[in-house]
């Protein structure tokens, strides 16, 4: 792409043109977001000022970027944030990028605790924290706690929750429930597990190839994290507790079968934006 006297306008055009035609990119958005990153402004400045001309270091810098975006890199770690519940996360290969999807989760979690000022809530397999950071941003009264096997991805957890001011979470170390003192009861457990099958063709493809395997895969089928979460985390749950679980589009039968097999009840599923089964729940009677 070339960086000679690139102005604002003249890098869009060059990034739109460079990203057209990838099967799992926004080729406006991911340029947009790019651009705004190297500049150091909004997305909205970009076309408020499309004759600015970006120094020499900018102009290599943006074209840089556009190039291993093109080659598959996820935009969140090239500029190293992503947005979720409108909190700048922090994100690297250590965690998974969080998706717009499991906002759903933090809406239905706010929703089955609406009445609650307090209460005591875990978050299996946090990731970069964007569950419970986001949780404890909307409810400050609640005890969080929240588990990875990931000591990488804790890490990055801890600095969200420090860089966002947002105080209340417990981050602890281990396999799903393992770090937990056992006589612990939950008013709500939630938690996004890896749900994609171990041979799925999307896990060598595009973005994914660059987010950690052990955050996306579990099993032949893609259910081994969920089958384990819906044995053992009910017996975890207060009574009148919430189980909220992400799963794949195409798993939500068997995520009901699963929360039924575990003695729960008033189980249902909640769709994405594109009417898709994307999480399941149910409470312990």
């Amino acid at each position: 792409m070339p960086t000679d006297a690139l102005t604002v306008g003249r890098a869009l055009i060059a990034g739109y043109r460079r990203l057209a035609g990838l099967t799992d990119a926004d080729p406006r958005l991911d340029t947009e977001v790019l651009l705004a990153h190297v500049l150091g402004r909004d997305r909205s400045w970009l076309y408020a000022w499309p004759e600015r001309q970006l120094t020499a270091e900018q102009a290599t810098r943006f074209s840089d970027l556009v190039e291993r975006r093109a080659t598959g890199h996820p935009v969140a770690h090239l500029t190293g944030t992503r947005e979720f519940w409108s909190l700048d996360l922090q994100v690297t290969p250590d965690t998974l990028v969080p998706r717009p999807d499991t906002e759903l989760l933090v809406e239905w979690a706010l929703e089955c605790l609406a009445d609650r000022p307090s209460a005591r809530v875990l978050d299996l397999g946090t990731g970069s924290g964007a569950i419970a950071l986001a949780l404890a941003s909307e409810r400050p009264g609640w005890q969080l706690l929240a588990t990875d096997r990931s000591p990488a991805a804790l890490a990055v957890a801890r600095r969200n929750a420090e860089r966002l001011g947002v105080n209340g979470i417990q981050f602890l170390a281990g396999d799903w429930l393992a770090p937990l003192d056992p006589t612990l009861r939950f008013d709500l457990i939630v938690s996004n597990p890896p749900y994609v099958a171990a041979r799925d063709p999307h896990l060598a493809r595009g973005d994914l190839r660059f987010e950690p395997p052990a955050a996306l895969a579990a099993g032949p089928l893609g259910l081994d994290a969920l089958t384990r979460i819906t044995a053992t985390a009910p017996r975890r749950l207060a009574p009148g507790g919430w189980l909220l679980l992400e799963h794949g589009v195409d798993q939500g039968a068997a995520v009901r079968e699963l929360l039924d097999a575990a003695g729960l009840r008033h189980i249902s599923t909640r769709r994405d934006l594109g009417g898709r089964e994307r999480a399941s729940g149910g409470i312990l009677a």
